[in-house]
């Protein structure tokens, strides 16, 4: 028998995996798109071609639309390109014809800078009695003369006679014989013409008060008048302002007035005391005061320079001048002109007066003892003309006029105390006294320490020039003009105080400002 053998069973199918199943769905898809590829790709070369043009057109327009306008306004015609001649009549010129560069040209163009981006003035009316009857009434201001002669023109006083052959004869017009005194017509006129003054209160930054303290006050000053005498005015005026909306705005901060004497003259701490005690009336303190000589150690007080004789009608009369005084052949070292004050022990100017007259020619002395140096002599101004120094030792106060007397001729002024103007006139001379001036100590001369004639002489021919040129740079911020609106190009004492004053009001509007 044949052995029985069990069939073997059937080998085990092997499952099949997905990658062997995505391995050939790949192989045929592969296939499938090689096949169509290779039936569409002629016509897609086309498709591909105009794509990769149109691609770069994009690109370049893009790029060009980046470039700076200097660069693709070239490409256009100039506005005058269209009838290659001006336009005569431009209402006439049709609209349509503007092309895209003449829109951005006119875009570009820069408007004229604001003269007022400072701010603006309000000037408050003020009842007659405060500044207008006070010049109606002028021949009643001084207890002794008449004060109209010396107030007309403007603040002026009369026209300048005897300066033929001291000044050149174009200038002769500009000269005045001025008050010291005059500074508050001076001023008012001025801000009245001012470019930036402006009737509209709210658009204001600074209001001036037109208010003549110093006429106001001058003849109650002599003669036995009480302390209510001078302090009525000043009294009046502040009833009258306190009642201002814009007063009571700011408590007077952004408010401004001339003083037209020296802030001493206001100072009056007990009755029996000189002046007025209008600066220490509650009212006035937040006030910004503009006034010859000022109190160095109050924010409030702003010195400005004295009014003096010359009075430029242009900007060609400041240069004319200029070079004149430049030019001019100077005879003496040094010079001295004013009056000893014998009620006074160890009187300064009456030594000056001594140390002129024995320096042997170095020196010309002038003594104003009397009315040789009042207004309407040119002995003066000769004087400081024909020398390179001017002594300028303090006067009845600590400033005097003749300060700018001397540096309008071109002269160096020499000081013996400090307040006399380095304290006094930041605004208007420059930052390093060494620049324009010499210091010598009084003591040094009292006690005979320091000879002035040989500190002078000790300068140099071209340390004078350079000193001298200073001084005359500094002229036109020394002089009243005699324009109301000013000058075209040149700024004067009175552009520089208002420019002044319109800053420190802004500077005080600053969150954290802390007055000096």
């Amino acid at each position: 028998m044949l052995p029985i053998h069990s069939p073997k069973p059937p080998s085990p199918t092997k499952a099949t995996t997905t990658p062997e199943l995505n391995s050939i769905e790949r192989k045929n898809s592969s296939s499938s798109f090689r096949s169509q590829n290779s039936f569409v790709f002629p016509n897609s070369n086309r498709l591909w071609l105009l794509l990769v043009i149109v691609s770069l057109q994009i690109i370049i327009l893009l790029m060009a639309r980046g470039l700076p306008l200097s660069h693709r306004r070239t490409h256009f015609p100039s506005p005058l390109s269209y009838d290659h001649k001006p336009v005569q009549n431009p209402a006439n010129f049709s609209t349509h014809r503007l092309k895209s560069a003449d829109i951005s040209i006119s875009s570009t163009v820069s408007s004229p800078p604001d003269r007022c981006s400072s701010g603006r003035i309000f000037v408050y009316d003020l009842p007659a009695v405060f500044n207008r009857e006070l010049l109606d009434n002028c021949a009643d201001l001084d207890p002794w003369h008449s004060r109209c002669e010396a107030l007309s023109n403007g603040g002026f006083g009369r026209e300048a006679a005897g300066l033929s052959g001291v000044v050149p004869e174009g200038l002769v017009p500009a000269w005045y014989w001025t008050d010291q005194f005059a500074m508050e017509v001076i001023y008012h006129n001025r801000v009245l013409s001012h470019e930036c003054r402006t009737t509209e209160p709210d658009s204001a930054t600074a209001f001036y008060i037109p208010f003549y303290a110093g006429l106001a006050v001058g003849k109650y000053l002599w003669l036995g008048y009480s302390s209510k005498d001078r302090d009525r005015y000043c009294e009046m005026m502040l009833e009258w302002i306190k009642d201002q909306p814009y007063w009571n705005r700011s408590d007077g901060w952004d408010h401004f007035m001339t003083m037209g004497r020296i802030t001493w003259d206001f100072r009056r701490s007990k009755n029996e005391d000189w002046g007025s005690s209008c600066i220490y009336m509650p009212g006035l303190r937040n006030i910004t005061r503009l006034l010859i000589e000022r109190n160095p150690w109050d924010y409030f007080d702003v010195g400005v320079p004295y009014p003096t004789g010359f009075h430029p009608r242009s900007d060609s009369d400041v240069v004319h001048w200029q070079n004149f005084v430049r030019n001019r052949r100077r005879k003496t070292l040094f010079c001295f002109a004013g009056a000893p004050r014998a009620a006074i022990k160890n009187d300064f100017r009456g030594l000056l007066l001594n140390h002129c007259n024995n320096a042997s020619g170095s020196c010309k002395a002038v003594d104003c003892t009397g009315s040789r140096c009042s207004n309407g002599t040119s002995v003066i101004l000769q004087t400081f003309l024909d020398s390179d120094f001017c002594l300028q030792p303090r006067g009845d106060s600590f400033t005097r006029r003749s300060v700018f007397d001397c540096m309008i001729a071109g002269s160096i002024p020499v000081f013996f105390w400090h307040r006399t103007a380095y304290l006094q006139y930041q605004w208007f001379l420059p930052n390093d006294p060494k620049s324009y001036s010499v210091f010598i100590h009084r003591d040094l001369v009292k006690n005979g320490t320091s000879s002035i004639k040989t500190v002078l002489q000790s300068y140099s021919k071209q340390e004078i020039n350079q000193m001298r040129e200073k001084v005359i740079q500094y002229i036109p911020k020394l002089v009243y003009v005699k324009p109301e609106k000013g000058l075209n190009n040149i700024k004067d004492a009175f552009d520089i105080a208002i420019d002044g004053v319109l800053k420190r009001i802004k500077e005080q509007e600053q969150p954290g400002f802390k007055w000096k």
